[in-house]
């Protein structure tokens, strides 16, 4: 077995990128732990209890289709000096005392040469390798996938100059590097004098049982520091196991791609004397490209420990640093140090809990939102145990004498040497006072107000209509009038609906906008998006810009940068960085034009961006500081090249010179002029933008009295505003919360560009159709310029982008095919249907990817029609979108519900509820919706609801805004939508972006679980959107156990959207759904899961095309809409739907007219279409066309007007890929359902369950018995309905740890007593049901100071109530509606959108209290409440008479449930702690 790559994937284990599937889009997440004597003693016990720790998180990882493959699993420990000593002894090496050597495992191919090679490097470097030890292993328990790429683990003992260790380790620092550069099938897992790590494609169990060494006794360590990986492929990857050389990490880098680039051009920047002549430079690149997010910070880590500039402590601040730009109670010394790092390094943004250690410390810090979980207990023998949940070492309670958890942004260190647990502020300052951080600042840090005013820009006073720049920068009025003026009259980004129904950028003959090809990408599944509205606090524009300092030093000049508050300037901001060298001498700028000759034509284009980045590395090389990209000189005379392609190209330039870092790019554009644009242009390097053709535009507007009779100053204010907003929600969607580290992260997919635009300006971005060249770019930008200067100035009219005008734009939805099809369903009109159908299929041939390809048909394979899977089976397949009830009608939500429930398919609830009464069946119809969504705003989902649903679906993300929530005005919140929905009528609904119980794939396993728990019947869906990687994110999903998979297009329908996520989130589902049945077949993983997938599907031909590229179900929304009477005005989210179907005004409601059996006639004529297509195609069922991608073929003549699109990748049959795999749904999944402790529980309690007779059982928990109660919760609903049965019928009395989501929509009349403790969810959308958790009673500790509940407790709960006797983690009763809650503390973001019930804090908060809270009461008792509280939607008050008394009576509730000492002491004194509870009062619950 001959490896032939280097470093990461050295043994070729990932498949070649091929049809859509790239082995770079690979994810992972995981669970990890470690465990320590605080003290330092080393013992075999530490290592036999890390085996616990590990094997008790194993339902965080996953397995691929062999239960012994797993993917990946490890430890690192202190060096087994013991045990090395006898080892070496046996080979004839005397092991010299510890800290003198160094060793480790690597993996080899078999035989000498790597070796040999390695001993060279070493002597080059002054290092000897005296002895190779072969480390035993048992390699019979590997599964298939693992044995096929199981490597040779090598343990070379290394010896060198070790009285100096810096020395050595910096030696042995730049051997490491150089192999993985330099050796071909080499990889080191660690090489160090004092830990080393053994890990490999293992399951946890594995991990001991492999290593022989690990079950050695005479391996002995004083911590242990554990990982276990959840993959989103299948395929065998030693290397990408954890722990790696210095730490472990659970989660995701968002902002990586961006990190790297960044790193590289540092590169240029970095020395040290430290280092030896040459040696430095010999480690580059310091982060390896193969490697994945966890492996490059891991090496920037070490880089910067190794160097001696900074200790392992203070790099994982200065790469993960808190949330300080927001937080006025940061003490100044360390919101000091943080201002001085991020002018040395962007942050490593994403959700993130690293664990370290480099032998004498161990640690872990969180990540600045807190997204994931972490736990750790203290015991009086000196241990600590930390892992991601608690439970997973048996522990006697009365040795434990302290429970905590790691909260965001801060750190957990212990120091073994001093023997001490090192206090997260205490040692955050300590680091902050070694340099005086506030002193460098103030000296040599520049902001805006320090630089000398400019006058503002002048209007030219040329009026709007005949401003020829604007037409030659592709302005149009409708992009005034529907974009720029809500943006400058209420400095919000205008609402739009019913999704993005134009032509794709590339396929229009039009000129088209360059940043109009980029798809913002967003967070789904692998990692969260955030809050950009609740959870404003933790997100930053602010910026430093300018030339950077040496990474690897400390200095005072490293502050010597420009700040900016935001990425958007004014004309007089960017006139005073223009000048700013009068004030700051070596602070020199050089403008570059950005324009050409016209008479150059297409090839001036091209020459042009090389000319600007020539002249940027001649500006570098003089010294210049600032450039500043500018279309100022656009003219008649001379073209405009687009910002976008001129920055990108300069930015990537300077970053292959390794030369970016030594200046700032700003831009002078008036190309640019919406919040997408902005995006695109940071996203791709850009420090800065002054749009002044777009201040001009709002100044021309003013005067010509279009706008608002406001100072202009005051209305680019509001536009800056709308536009900084803008900048938070896309990066929120992604889940980076800093400007900083979105710059230049290139978080874009591009649709249509071809490859030589972005090898040139785009480096590292997804373009897989190719498309639009350079020529093509050039000749839009010549076109919009001939336009414009033309000798007739051409009348800025309505183009028809966002809505359909005759002769504008082109669209899916015409008024033909839709008054067409209306008659062809109310009528039974065939002739109407065939008309329909033909401008149907002309709309997506101008339209779409699909409108490109052509059925090709063999006349011989033709079968008779009554052969082909009649039309009644066909339509089960058929399923319609996700419209809430809310954003639609009653009468239409319904109607859509009979009409599905009549035909046998299924209808979609969306994620506003559903009225129980709904499954009453009336006239002999259901009017049930057999699709029950299960979203972020968790509204209306009570366990009655989940037990009422064929498929549950979790809506991870929506076609026409991924990766934001649901969005209802308040005008559509009627009493009845507010009642269903569990909020307050007339308040607007935005929900939060899935992240609260689905904040990596792990969790979104752990919610699969418990929807099963909560319906064993039904199938569990997850909806994704398209995006590039969705494949192996689809993989992670199947191997989470979704039973259902939807691929969404990202032109889908909704309600209410911004429209910048609107028009420029997600990608055609053509894209999605080929690389999810490609990847899924590559890990043969796609018969164990159904795949659907919906967009704008109008005709049978693209339900067709869809199965043929992998779907074997179809969903349906605006076009049933349609049939029911919808006329496409996309006004939905205004509650002014002229036909009824969406809107909530009881009069206009009166006016619909659509019937069940119009959607009805629609599906009839499309399944018989299609069986028409399937006879053609000799195909009888449609499960034989899935998949069938030889059946298309790319037209032959169409005309590609800008670049040609290449739709190879996605016709690539995907039974090639992987020949004699299952291509469709061929398996149920294995839930095992059996084995969980509801199920055997459920015999002793099923009686009382259905008939009410009391039942009471006792048992011990640990953390592996997960949604305990919800099945039990299942079966009571099913027999009881939503009003269940009596409080506490059913009781669990329960003892010990509980696994997530204890009492997940626990039904009414279940009680659970948890004497212990529990991980998060406690209480998930709690129905009822009552949950009373308190410590054991042999405890020592006091409960009110420990924590005793994980994150995210009580996440959508609508009823019940819940005693904790303890401190609850973040985001505790987030989306409450209707629970009784009593805690004593809670983390941050407690009661966040909260909209109903009450809650009662005894103790402590967290920061960013009540935020978006509009309905519902809380009653805190907290020191600094006033600070932690976010007011913007609450009032504070008091509490006094019969509020007060009930207050008292539910305390004293509580402390008589939980046994609670410091609820009691809180009674007793009640009188005096009156007047200190404050009440949280919503404005709007108030109004």
């Amino acid at each position: 077995m001959a490896f032939s790559k280097k470093g990461y994937d050295w043994a070729d284990a990932m498949p070649a990128k091929q049809g859509l599937y790239d082995p770079s889009n690979e994810r992972d997440a995981c669970g990890v732990g470690f465990i320590i004597n605080i003290k330092g003693q080393a013992s075999h016990k530490i290592l036999r209890d890390s085996e616990n720790l590990l094997c008790n998180m194993s339902h965080r990882g996953a397995t691929g289709a062999d239960t012994r493959d797993g993917d990946g699993a490890g430890v690192m420990t202190a060096m087994p000096h013991q045990l090395l000593s006898r080892e070496f002894h046996s080979l004839g090496c005397k092991l010299p005392p510890l800290g003198q050597y160094s060793t480790g495992n690597l993996f080899v191919q078999p035989g000498d040469q790597c070796m040999n090679q390695f001993d060279s490097i070493a002597e080059q470097l002054g290092l000897h390798v005296v002895a190779w030890r072969k480390v035993p292993v048992n390699s019979e328990i590997l599964g298939p996938a693992s044995h096929s790429k199981e490597p040779v683990v090598m343990q070379p003992l290394v010896v060198g100059d070790w009285q100096e260790e810096r020395k050595f380790q910096r030696q042995l620092f730049i051997l490491k590097k150089r192999a993985h550069h330099e050796i071909q099938g080499l990889y080191v897992c660690s090489l160090d004098t004092r830990v080393i790590v053994y890990k490999g494609q293992l399951t946890p169990e594995q991990v001991p049982e492999y290593y022989v060494d690990l079950r050695d006794d005479a391996f002995e360590t004083h911590f242990a520091l554990v990982h276990s990986r959840f993959s989103t492929n299948t395929f065998p990857s030693w290397e990408r196991a954890q722990p790696f050389s210095w730490c472990a990490h659970n989660g995701e880098i968002n902002t990586l791609r961006g990190n790297k680039n960044w790193m590289r051009a540092r590169e240029g920047l970095l020395h040290s004397k430290a280092f030896s002549p040459g040696d430095l430079e010999k480690t580059f690149p310091i982060i390896d490209e193969l490697g994945s997010d966890s492996a490059a910070l891991d090496s920037v880590l070490e880089l910067l420990v190794v160097s001696g500039v900074m200790t392992m402590p203070e790099a994982v601040m200065v790469m993960v640093p808190e949330a300080w730009q927001n937080n006025p109670l940061m003490p100044a010394a360390k919101r000091a140090f943080y201002e001085w790092a991020s002018c040395v390094m962007e942050p490593w943004d994403g959700p993130a809990l690293l664990t370290f250690s480099d032998g004498r410390y161990c640690g872990a810090s969180l990540d600045r939102n807190g997204l994931r979980p972490c736990r750790y207990y203290v015991t009086s023998d000196d241990r600590m145990i930390c892992a991601s949940e608690v439970g997973t070492v048996d522990i006697e309670p009365e040795m434990v004498t302290r429970k905590g958890r790691l909260m965001p942004g801060r750190m957990l260190l212990v120091d073994t040497r001093e023997g001490v647990i090192v206090d997260d502020e205490k040692l955050k300052l300590q680091y902050a006072q070694r340099h005086p951080f506030q002193q460098w600042l103030d000296k040599y840090q520049i902001k805006l107000s320090h630089l000398a005013a400019k006058p503002p820009v002048i209007d030219d006073c040329v009026p709007v209509s005949q401003d020829r720049r604007m037409r030659a920068f592709g302005y149009s009025a409708e992009h005034l009038s529907l974009i720029l003026s809500p943006m400058v009259q209420y400095g919000k980004e205008p609402l739009g609906s019913m999704g993005n129904d134009t032509v794709l950028a590339c396929l229009d003959p039009e000129p088209r906008l360059p940043y109009e090809y980029f798809r913002e990408l967003f967070a789904q599944v692998t990692n969260p998006p955030i809050d950009p509205i609740r959870e404003k606090i933790v997100m930053s524009l602010a910026c430093h810009i300018g030339p950077e300092g040496n990474l690897l030093e400390i200095s005072d000049r490293q502050a010597h940068r420009l700040s900016l508050d935001s990425p958007l300037l004014t004309g007089s901001e960017l006139a005073a960085i223009r000048g700013m060298s009068a004030q700051y001498p070596e602070w020199t700028s050089h403008t570059i034009d950005i324009t050409f000759d016209v008479a150059d034509g297409v090839a001036g284009y091209k020459s042009a961006l090389d000319r600007v980045c020539e002249e940027a590395r001649a500006a570098i090389d003089r010294d210049t500081k600032i450039l500043i990209l500018s279309d100022t000189m656009a003219s008649a005379e001379r073209v405009a090249l687009s910002a976008l392609l001129a920055a990108g190209a300069v930015h990537h330039y300077l970053v292959a010179t390794k030369l970016r870092a030594k200046v700032a790019l700003l831009v002078e554009t008036g190309e640019a002029r919406e919040t997408h644009h902005f995006c695109v242009l940071v996203g791709y390097g850009v420090d800065a933008i002054c749009p002044y053709m777009i201040y001009e535009a709002i100044a021309k507007l003013h005067r010509e009295n279009v706008l608002p009779d406001k100072p202009v100053s005051q209305l680019i204010a509001q536009f800056r505003g709308a536009v900084d907003d803008g900048f938070r929600k896309v990066m929120s969607k992604m889940g980076i919360s800093t400007l900083q580290s979105y710059k230049g992260a290139q978080i874009f997919e591009a649709l249509g560009v071809a490859s030589e635009v972005i090898d040139k300006c785009f480096v590292g971005t997804a373009s897989r159709v190719q498309g639009t060249t350079l020529e093509g770019f050039a000749a839009d930008a010549l076109a919009r310029h001939d336009i414009a200067y033309g000798p007739v100035i051409a009348v800025m009219g309505d183009d028809g982008e966002y809505n359909w005008r005759k002769g504008g734009g082109k669209h899916i939805n015409t008024p033909a095919a839709i008054s067409s099809l209306q008659d062809a369903v109310r009528t039974k009109n065939k002739a109407a249907w065939l008309k329909y159908t033909e401008a149907s299929q002309k709309s997506i041939e101008d339209c779409t990817l699909r409108g490109l390809l052509e059925i090709h048909a063999d006349e011989s394979r033709a079968i008779p029609l009554e052969e082909v899977e009649p039309w009644t089976s066909i339509v089960k397949r058929f399923c319609t979108g996700a419209m809430s009830y809310g954003s639609i009608s009653k009468e239409a939500h319904t109607a859509l519900a009979v009409a599905m429930n009549r035909l046998g398919g299924k209808s979609n609830s969306g994620e506003g509820g559903e009225d129980p009464e709904r499954s009453i069946p009336r006239n002999g119809d259901s009017e049930r919706s057999a699709i029950k969504q299960v979203a972020s705003g968790r509204f209306g989902v009570t366990s009655n609801y989940l037990a009422d649903a064929d498929e549950l679906q979790i809506k991870m993300a929506q076609g026409a805004k991924a990766g934001e929530g649901g969005e209802l005005l308040g005008t559509k919140v009627s009493r009845e939508i507010a009642k269903t929905r569990h909020t307050t009528p007339g308040v607007t609904l935005v929900s939060p972006p899935p992240h609260h119980d689905i904040y990596s794939i792990e969790d979104l396993k752990q919610l699969i679980f418990d929807l099963k728990s909560a319906n064993q019947r039904a199938r569990i869906s997850v909806k994704l959107v398209s995006e590039v990687g969705i494949g192996v994110v689809a993989s992670g999903v199947v191997k989470a156990l979704a039973d259902h998979i939807l691929v969404a297009g990202h032109d889908g329908g909704t309600g209410a959207a911004r429209w910048t996520g609107i028009k420029y989130a997600g990608l055609p589902w053509e894209l999605g759904l080929a690389e999810t049945h490609q990847t899924l077949v590559l890990n043969d993983l796609r018969g164990r899961v159904v795949l659907q997938t919906d967009g704008q599907l109008k005709t049978a031909r693209d339900v067709a095309i869809a199965a043929m590229l992998g779907a074997e179900e179809f969903g349906f929304a605006t076009t049933p809409l349609i049939t029911l009477g919808c006329v496409y005005l996309r006004r939905c989210h205004q509650n002014n739907c002229a036909v009824g179907v969406a809107t909530q005004d009881p009069v206009l409601r009166a006016k619909f007219r659509g019937q069940p059996e119009h959607v009805i006639n629609f599906f009839y004529y499309l399944a018989e279409d299609l069986r028409s297509i399937m006879a053609m195609l000799g195909i009888r069922s449609v499960n034989e066309l899935v998949g069938r991608t030889e059946f298309l073929r790319t037209k032959p003549n169409y005309q590609f007007t800008k670049g040609e699109l290449d739709l190879g990748l996605l016709l690539k049959p995907a039974h090639e890929m992987r020949p004699g795999v299952a291509t469709y749904n061929v398996v149920g999944q294995e839930h095992q359902i059996e084995s969980r402790l509801d199920s055997r529980l459920l015999p002793d309690l099923l009686e009382s369950l259905k008939t009410g007779k009391p039942g009471e059982v006792e048992t011990e928990i640990c953390n592996t018995d997960r949604a305990v109660g919800t099945i039990l919760s299942y079966h009571l609903s099913v027999a009881h309905g939503l009003e269940g049965l009596p409080q506490g019928t059913v009781r669990l009395r329960l003892r010990g740890s509980a696994g997530q989501s204890l009492g997940a929509f626990l039904a009414p009349g279940i009680a659970i007593d948890l004497e212990g403790d529990a991980n998060d969810y406690v209480g998930k959308g709690l129905s009822g049901g009552q949950i009373i958790v308190y410590p054991p009673r042999a405890s020592t500790f006091d409960s009110h100071l420990n924590i005793i509940v994980g994150n995210v407790c009580l996440f959508g709960a609508t009823s019940g109530e819940a005693f904790i006797g303890g401190i609850a983690a973040e985001r505790f009763a987030v989306r409450n509606s209707g629970a009784l809650a009593v805690v004593e503390g809670v983390g941050d973001h407690g009661c966040e959108y909260m909209t109903g019930g009450r809650v009662i804090v005894l103790g402590n908060v967290g920061r960013n209290f009540a935020a978006g809270m509009s309905g519902g009461l809380a009653y805190v008792l907290a020191e600094g409440f006033d600070d932690m509280c976010n007011k913007e939607s609450v009032d504070l008050e008091t509490v006094h008479g019969e509020e007060a008394c009930w207050l008292k009576r539910t305390i004293q509730r509580h402390a008589d449930l939980t046994g609670s000492k410091h609820a009691r002491g809180v009674v007793d004194r009640f009188s005096e702690l009156l007047p200190r509870f404050v009440k949280v009062f919503p404005k709007d619950y108030k109004r």
